[in-house]
Parts: structure tokens; C-alpha cells; sequence
């Protein structure tokens, strides 16, 4: 597979098994690593070529072999059931080296009867998206995406709310982990540091009376390389420009798990009206200038002031007749903030 956005190939099958035997980030000679995996020293050199467009930076030195420098935390399915602990046996969890989309791959395990509570999680996609089918970018072991599947008893047009419910999940597992200063942007983004933090993706299955299943997916910047930031075409952050954010990836997967569980559980009994106040707390342009960009295209501009009990967005706009402002409620489009130097769209 392909990225064809960037052209970056996916990575091989003896690649990945390089990188898990240079884990311990010293140096190892490539007759030593050919040994290891029964191929010959060729077929090392030639699967190590390239890393840094994942990336990662790898040093070669003759008559030393191979390093690499800060490398990947990889993704654990023990690890990550022991810290789930009694939660573990709700999650059916697996972790695959690379595919085209996590979202993409449990739609599919979800038509064919896959239980609630699967997990796919990918160290590498080559066509991860989030909304409206933007591409979502992100490296080996330096960013988390997963999908989780779950499944209501309401149909469709009982769901509304569910991307701001998985924000208050997403902030409260990061709390968790003693991570702070991230806030919500409406409808599915987290934002932090010097931009886009994390991204969450909803897709769901049913009928409008129900029953319903739905894929949440998130991605989330860990540690952005330069490599990787240069692809990306928006302002982006990550868990290192935030209070505490050093966290390793099976400790993050665990803890965004139990405290999605959580919410999930507390959103099929009470929708998404008992998260309101907490999401709006999270908010960053709570009660703030913005523009706010229609699909189809038309500017709107005003005062946020919240959401409704469905997740949909209330803005103060002036009045038809300028005389003062009324309240205008917007169930989908792009929001950023007017007058500010710091525009998320």
C-alpha cells in the first residue's frame, strides 16, 4: 500500500522487525540483525532504507551498525489489557502493523457481527482520514490511532452529540495520565499546544429506530517529527507541548479505552445533554468571536455560546434588522476564530 497523498510506501513486513530488535535504541551490527531474522545483511540494508520519511531517524556507522535515536514505544495488546485490569475482558483488541484505515477495517468486522467493544489498533495507515475525508498524517510510534467499535440500542438519530461526548473522554483520560491544558474545538477536534492535537472520526451503522453501531475513531499526536509536520496542512500539537505529556502509548490506549467506555455507557442512558456542561468547560472558543464557515461555503460570523443538548452550536449573530443579536443553532461546519492570529479550521 500507498499513501497517495504523500507517495510514502507502507512499510515491509521485515522492516517493522527490524525496528522491534532496535527497540533498545543501541547499536547493532546488520550481520547480527540478518542472523536474527534468518535473511541476509542485503536485506537488512535494503528494509532500513527510507526510515526517516516514518519518521524516525536511524544512524548507520561502519563497523557499528545500526541505532536508532529515540525509538518507537510499540503498541503492547498485554500491556495494555493489564492496565484496562477488570476492564479488560470488554475489549476484544487488535494490533496491526499497518492498514489503510482502522475506522475502514472495523466497519467492515462490524457488518460481519464483530462484538462491541473491538478495538483495531494500526501503527501505520496509509490512508487515514478524519472528517469530511480529510488525510490524517502520523508516523511509526510517534502518534496513537485506533478504532472501537460500539454498539446502541437507539437508532441514528439517537447518536447526536456522540463526537462531543468522545471530547470529554478524551480529556478525561488525559487528566488521568496527569495531562493538561488540552480543550475541545467543535465538533471533534482536541486541540493543544501549538495546534491540532487529536482528531475523532464517528461512522455509524443502523436505522433511524435502531439498533445502532457506531466506529469511533481517534488519532493523536504524541511526539510530531519534523518529517511529519511538514505534511500536515493545518496547525498541529501534540502531548509534548502540554503539561506532564511525556506518556507512553500502551498507557494513553488504555487510558482513552476505560474512560471512552465510560462515557459510552453513561451517553447510551442519558444522551448527550448530562456531558453538556462539562464539554462546554473544555471549550476553547466558549463564549468567543468566531467565523464560522457553512457547507456550503457561506460565512457566518458571531459570539459562541455553547452547545444544545443535541451538540449542535449556538452562536449570537446580529439580528436581520441590526438592532441587537439572536441565537442561531448549526449542525455542521468549520469554525475558527475571527480576529486572532491562532486559526484551527
Amino acid at each position: 500500500m500507498i499513501d497517495i497523498e504523500t507517495g510514502i510506501a507502507e512499510p515491509k513486513p521485515l522492516t517493522f522487525s527490524l525496528l522491534r530488535l532496535l527497540q533498545d535504541g543501541e547499536f547493532h551490527s546488520g550481520e547480527t540483525l540478518a542472523q536474527q531474522l534468518g535473511v541476509s545483511r542485503a536485506s537488512v540494508n535494503n528494509a532500513l532504507q527510507g526510515i526517516e520519511q516514518y519518521g524516525l531517524t536511524l544512524y548507520s556507522v561502519r563497523g557499528r551498525g545500526y541505532c536508532l535515536n529515540n525509538p518507537s514505544q510499540w503498541l503492547v495488546t498485554k500491556q495494555i489489557n493489564k492496565l484496562l485490569a477488570e476492564e479488560a475482558e470488554n475489549f476484544h483488541i487488535d494490533i496491526l502493523d499497518s492498514a489503510t484505515s482502522s475506522n475502514t477495517l472495523l466497519l467492515q468486522r462490524s457488518v460481519q457481527g464483530a462484538p462491541q467493544g473491538s478495538v483495531v489498533a494500526v501503527e501505520w495507515q496509509s490512508g487515514g482520514r478524519g472528517r469530511m475525508g480529510r488525510p490524517w498524517r502520523s508516523g511509526l510510534g510517534n502518534a496513537l490511532t485506533f478504532s472501537l467499535l460500539w454498539r446502541f440500542e437507539c437508532g441514528l438519530a439517537g447518536l447526536s452529540g456522540l463526537s462531543l461526548a468522545t471530547g470529554v473522554a478524551v480529556i478525561r483520560a488525559l487528566h488521568a495520565l496527569n495531562i493538561n491544558g488540552a480543550q475541545l474545538k467543535w465538533p471533534n477536534d482536541v486541540l493543544g499546544g501549538e495546534g491540532k492535537v487529536a482528531g475523532i472520526l464517528i461512522e455509524a451503522q443502523g436505522d433511524m429506530l435502531g439498533p445502532s453501531a457506531v466506529v469511533i475513531g481517534i488519532g493523536m499526536n504524541i511526539n510530531i517529527p519534523q518529517k511529519i509536520l511538514s505534511q500536515i496542512d493545518q496547525p498541529a500539537g501534540d502531548l509534548t507541548q502540554l503539561n506532564g505529556g511525556t506518556v507512553s502509548r500502551n498507557a494513553l490506549m488504555a487510558s482513552l479505552l476505560l474512560h471512552l467506555a465510560m462515557v459510552l455507557r453513561e451517553f447510551s442512558l442519558d444522551g448527550f445533554s448530562a456531558l453538556r456542561e462539562e464539554w462546554e468547560k473544555y471549550h476553547y472558543y466558549q463564549n468567543r468571536p468566531v467565523q464560522l464557515k457553512l457547507p456550503d461555503g457561506k460565512p457566518v460570523q458571531g459570539i459562541v455560546q455553547g452547545v444544545n443538548a443535541e451538540g449542535a452550536l449556538m452562536v449570537a449573530v446580529k439580528s436581520p434588522d441590526n438592532a441587537g443579536t439572536e441565537t442561531r443553532i448549526y449542525h455542521a461546519g468549520e469554525i475558527s476564530l475571527r480576529g486572532s492570529d491562532y486559526v484551527v479550521v
